[in-house]
C-alpha cells in the first residue's frame, strides 16, 4: 500500500510540474494521500470485482482528495503502472537485504577458509573417492558461485527497478507531449530509472530477476548438498555442532539446515520455469500472464532470503574434520 500511495504521489506532483494539475489540486492530492486510511473490506471486494486493487484504490483516494482535486488523481495512468512501479519500489528494497546476506555469507565463507582451508579433504567425482583435495577447494565451489551473482545483480536491477508509466495502452495518450518529462521527474523522485517506452507487456526484467534468484538458490542448494554428503556418519568429513534430532533414533544429528539449501534451491529451480511462461503477454496487456508474475515472484525472493539466512547459520555451524 505505502508504495502504491508513493507512485500516486509522485504522479500528482510530477503532474503539477507539467502543468497539466494545478498546485491546489496537487495538494490536496497530498494531504489526502498524507492522512489515508484504507476501507481494506471495500479493497477486497474491490480486487476479487476488478482483478487488481488499484481502481477501488483509485476511488478511495479521489475521496479523500476531496471536491475538485479528486478527479486529478491517478490522471493519466493506468491499474499496471501502479502495480508494476509499487513492486519495483518493494523489490528494491528486498534485493538490498539479499545483497546485505550474500556479502555476510561471503564473509562467513573467507573465515571457514581461514581456519579450515589446509585441511585435507576426499574429493568424489561421480560420488566416488577421487583424491585428496585441501577443504579450501570445497569452500571455493560454495564462494565463487555468490561472488558471480553479487555481480551479475547489478544488471538485475537495472533491468527490474523501472518506472511502469504507460496509461491505457503504454502511450500516456492523456498526457501527450509531456510524458516524457512527466516519467523522468517520477522516476527521480521514486529513486527508480525512466525507460523509454512502456514495458507492460516486456516482462523480461521480470524473469531477469527470477532467473537470478533462482541462481542464488541453486548455488546454495550446491553447498548444501555438499555438506549433508560430508557430515554424512560413514564419511565424516564435516562436523555439524548441532543439528536436527530425530524421535526414533536419538543420536541423530541430521543436517537440516543443509536439506533446507537443497529443497529451497528445487523450489525455486521449479517455479522459475513458470515466469518464463509469463514472457508470453498477448498484445499490450495480459491479465493471466501478468497475474502468474504475483504468484511467483514473491515465493522465489522469499525463498532466496531463507536459503541465505539458512546458509550463514550453517556455515556458523561447521568445522571440517581433522580427525576421520
Amino acid at each position: 500500500m505505502k508504495a502504491m500511495l508513493a507512485f500516486e504521489g509522485a504522479l500528482a506532483a510530477a503532474e503539477t510540474k507539467a502543468g497539466l494539475i494545478s498546485a491546489d489540486a496537487a495538494a490536496a492530492i497530498a494531504r489526502g494521500i498524507a492522512s489515508f486510511k484504507p476501507d481494506w473490506p471495500k479493497l477486497k471486494e474491490g480486487t476479487a470485482r476488478d482483478g487488481v486493487v488499484v481502481p477501488e484504490l483509485v476511488r478511495q483516494l479521489r475521496e479523500a482528495a476531496g471536491p475538485g482535486a479528486g478527479e486529478n488523481v491517478h490522471f493519466g495512468a493506468t491499474s499496471q503502472d501502479v502495480i508494476d512501479t509499487s513492486l519495483a519500489l518493494r523489490m528494491g528494497e528486498a534485493l538490498s537485504i539479499l545483497e546485505a546476506r550474500i556479502d555476510g555469507l561471503l564473509a562467513d565463507l573467507d573465515q571457514l577458509a581461514t581456519r579450515d582451508g589446509k585441511i585435507e579433504t576426499m574429493a568424489h567425482t561421480r560420488m566416488q573417492a577421487a583424491i585428496p583435495v585441501p577443504a579450501l577447494r570445497k569452500i571455493e565451489s560454495w564462494r565463487q558461485p555468490l561472488l558471480r551473482n553479487r555481480e551479475r545483480l547489478a544488471a538485475v536491477r537495472d533491468g527490474f527497478l523501472i518506472l511502469h508509466f504507460g496509461g491505457a495502452a503504454g502511450t500516456l495518450d492523456k498526457i501527450g507531449n509531456r510524458g516524457k518529462a512527466v516519467s523522468e521527474d517520477m522516476a527521480k523522485a521514486l529513486g527508480l530509472a525512466a525507460v523509454s517506452h512502456p514495458r507492460h507487456s516486456e516482462r523480461d526484467g521480470a524473469v531477469a530477476l527470477a532467473d537470478w534468484l533462482s541462481l542464488v538458490t541453486g548455488g546454495l542448494g550446491k553447498m548444501g548438498a555438499d555438506i549433508a554428503l560430508m557430515a554424512q556418519s560413514e564419511v565424516r568429513e564435516i562436523k555439524i555442532k548441532s543439528g536436527g534430532g530425530s524421535s526414533a533414533m536419538p543420536h541423530k544429528v541430521n543436517p537440516v539446515g543443509a536439506e533446507i539449501l537443497v529443497t529451497l534451491a528445487r523450489f525455486n529451480a521449479t517455479l522459475v520455469s513458470g515466469m518464463h511462461q509469463s514472457l508470453v503477454h498477448e498484445n499490450e496487456r495480459s491479465g493471466s500472464a501478468w497475474t502468474l508474475e504475483w504468484m511467483l515472484l514473491p515465493q522465489m525472493a522469499e525463498a532466496a532470503a531463507a536459503a541465505l539466512r539458512t546458509a550463514r547459520e550453517l556455515v556458523g555451524n561447521i568445522a571440517f574434520a581433522t580427525e576421520k
